[in-house]
């Protein structure tokens, strides 16, 4: 059946058309055909790439906005909200997205593969074993408290974050129902609607934290909680619009039982994107972590929230090109387009490349001045201006490393990708941040400088595997995977005829 409605997907014929432009006699002239390409790649790329970025802008908004109430409140609430979002919170966030990360891979190159209806069973497999998941988590959070003081934190850091953890337990299971359908909808090219539905709940998100923090007065705890329920809006709205919407009607078929078969096998390849992601995403939590144990903690976690926080913000620009990327290269792999997927690679990383030198370069400019938009802290504003060159760097490799991330998880390289991660973060990075941020008391540079070596070291690693990559292999490794996990379904159907 999904194929007689294949031409409904637009996207399969011009992806077509590239692999044939790139594919095309050597007597066309290679300018002509580079040009064409691009221009081919971009109506592809683009409608994708633009709406994912807003999404997960928008999102990060959601968090941003409570660190900004939060840190209107005073400077040891500004510091509780960082080490809570950022030492706490991205530990789930990291986790859920990495295991979340699986049926990017399945379902992106089972688009590409005219494999519909196999889009649903994954969607549902992955939040099965993601709301799973969510239950330890919520465990780690209650105990926020004493796994702080544990850890180094000052006591009267760690209560405080303890209290805005506890308003972000209802977010950890918002996160394991978001992240499959997120990428479940990015697989087919459906981004724009995730958009609307995030902006208009980053509008009532802002609205809800000012009654919540200031009017009712109910603080930290008030901010989390708003929190929590902006992302519990955002599930909802979208599983609305799977279900109610007609472009979803041959990939969502409604709730089966086969959400259930396979699981252990679909949790070995969500283990694997989780410890790839994960080890990238708690990197920087750990960062966060360590200043709170140099001898002025709360100015070191202030300035260093600052900085992350644009960081992060700008982050969400290639996580999107990361989403482009993934589902591109997916689509193109299970469509059995080498050539396209290799082009697409190289336009995407370009690409977001250029848009992050951009916006390190006004950071650049803005060095002196944008902490105020968290706290009024002189202090804070001078500590953040010493570390604008590590942020400017920092902006310039998350233009490269994402994009490669997000092509690892479209080929299903996951497993690759941790080791890498391991070797360059854990072996390399920490050691020697904490080396120059303690011995040679660098302090808070000291430890970013060190860390940021590490993800110079992944990111060139990367670039060299990527470029290195025998695409038509791996056409042939998407197409025996698939058929794998299409088997997974069969014995299933069978019994239901």
């Amino acid at each position: 059946m999904a194929r007689e409605h294949e031409g409904e997907y637009d996207g399969h014929g011009v992806s077509g058309q590239l692999e044939r432009m790139l594919t095309a006699d050597a007597t066309i002239a290679w300018p002509q055909r580079i040009w064409s390409a691009i221009v081919i790649e971009m109506q592809l790329l683009l409608p994708l790439a633009a709406p994912a970025v807003i999404v997960y802008m928008l999102n990060n908004l959601l968090s941003l906005g409570t660190q900004v109430f939060s840190g209107h409140l005073g400077n040891l609430d500004l510091a509780a909200s960082s080490l809570g979002n950022n030492g706490i919170q991205v530990f789930a966030y990291g986790l859920m997205l990495g295991m979340g990360s699986a049926v990017e891979t399945l379902c992106g190159q089972a688009y590409g593969a005219h494999k519909y209806e196999m889009l649903g069973v994954y969607l549902q497999r992955s939040t099965v074993l993601l709301m799973a998941t969510g239950i330890p988590l919520a465990v780690i959070y209650a105990f926020s408290r004493p796994l702080l003081i544990l850890l180094g934190q000052s006591p009267e850091i760690a209560k405080a974050a303890s209290i805005f953890v506890y308003g972000l337990i209802p977010q950890i299971f918002a996160y394991a129902a978001n992240f499959p359908i997120q990428k479940f909808l990015q697989a087919q090219s459906i981004v724009m609607p995730s958009a609307f539905i995030s902006a208009g709940t980053a509008v009532v998100h802002i609205l809800l934290s000012w009654v919540a923090v200031f009017k009712m007065g109910l603080g930290l705890l008030g901010a989390s909680l708003v929190l929590s329920l902006s992302w519990w809006i955002i599930v909802a709205a979208q599983f609305i619009y799977i279900v109610t919407s007609q472009r979803c009607r041959f990939t969502w078929t409604g709730f089966t039982w086969q959400a259930f078969a396979g699981l252990a096998e679909f949790f070995k390849l969500s283990s694997a994107s989780a410890v790839m992601l994960c080890l990238e995403t708690w990197y920087y939590q750990i960062m966060v972590l360590i200043a709170g144990l140099l001898p002025d903690p709360q100015l070191a976690l202030d300035s260093l929230t600052v900085c992350m926080t644009i960081a992060g913000w700008a982050f969400m620009i290639s996580v999107g090109f990361n989403a482009a990327a993934s589902v591109r290269v997916g689509n193109e792999l299970g469509a059995g387009h080498p050539k396209s997927a290799a082009f697409s690679v190289l336009v995407v990383t370009v690409l977001s490349l250029i848009i992050s030198a951009i916006i390190s370069a006004i950071m650049f400019c803005l060095r002196h001045h944008i902490s105020y938009v968290f706290t009024e802290g002189e202090t804070v504003a001078e500590a953040v201006a010493q570390l604008a060159p590590l942020l400017v760097a920092t902006l310039v490799l998350n233009g490269i490393q994402p994009v490669l991330s997000g092509v690892a998880v479209g080929c299903g390289w996951q497993a690759f990708v941790a080791y890498v991660n391991v070797g360059c973060y854990y072996f390399v990075g920490l050691p020697l941040g904490i080396l120059l941020g303690f011995k040679f008391d660098l302090g808070a540079k000291g430890i970013w400088g060190g860390m940021l070596g590490g993800t110079l070291m992944q990111t060139l690693i990367l670039i060299w595997v990527t470029f290195r990559t025998d695409w038509s292999k791996e056409v042939e490794q998407a197409t025996r995977r698939l058929d794998k996990w299409e088997s997974r379904k069969q014995p299933l159907l069978s019994a239901q005829e």
